[in-house]
């Protein structure tokens, strides 16, 4: 194993992500899968973009605290896509979801993801902000984009990784990986220290 000094952890991904496993999975390291049902992931008003995701994944590791085992590391995390000025998260329906790209579509956006690094003894918060400029997109390339991928279950309505982000997506300044829900260079830096 590269990270030697996680030995000593049983370490436990929060999340039900399939994109979130499969960057976890990339590490190399070993790590199960650990969610809890309806944990909230509701942040005061008074936030900042930064503080949103920051908040919520801590909430998400307080959640797990009470069952958690002395030699577990719990790895929570949370990502927002940030637009004129508010918070993108999951769309509802369909109408959501297109609305949510036709405002994205020729602008430029910020996904911003916080990630919990949580044991019995300590924890450790930080964020990563991405940058992407989405060009114009057509309402038939929304529609198709809606009715073909799974949107509903990604901040903003879009995956970077999906047909919408080889079409549409510009530039990125920042983690690739940040955008599909998980820095991973960053957590990978973060988990050398533990």
């Amino acid at each position: 194993m590269i990270l030697e000094n996680l030995k000593r952890y049983n370490v436990i991904l929060a999340s039900n992500s399939p994109r979130r496993k499969e960057l976890m999975s990339g590490l190399g390291i070993d790590y199960t899968v650990r969610t809890l049902p309806n944990v909230d992931e509701s942040y005061p008003d008074t936030l900042s973009k930064e503080e949103i995701p920051a908040y919520i994944c801590q909430a998400k590791a307080t959640a797990y605290q009470s069952s958690m085992a002395s030699d577990e590391l719990l790895i929570t995390a949370d990502t927002i896509v940030w637009s004129e000025g508010r918070v993108l998260g999951k769309p509802t329906d369909r109408a959501e979801a297109i609305a949510m790209i036709r405002l994205l579509a020729g602008k430029s956006h910020q996904v911003i993801t916080g990630v919990c690094l949580t044991t019995l003894e300590k924890q450790q918060t930080f964020t990563s902000v991405s940058e992407v400029v989405f060009d114009e997109l057509t309402d038939d390339e929304i529609a198709y984009y809606v009715d073909h991928y799974q949107p509903m279950d990604k901040a903003g309505a879009y995956g970077v990784q999906e047909w919408i982000g080889y079409v549409g997506v510009k530039h990125i300044s920042g983690s690739f990986y940040n955008i599909m829900g998980l820095p991973i260079q960053r957590l990978y830096q973060e988990l050398k220290q533990w």
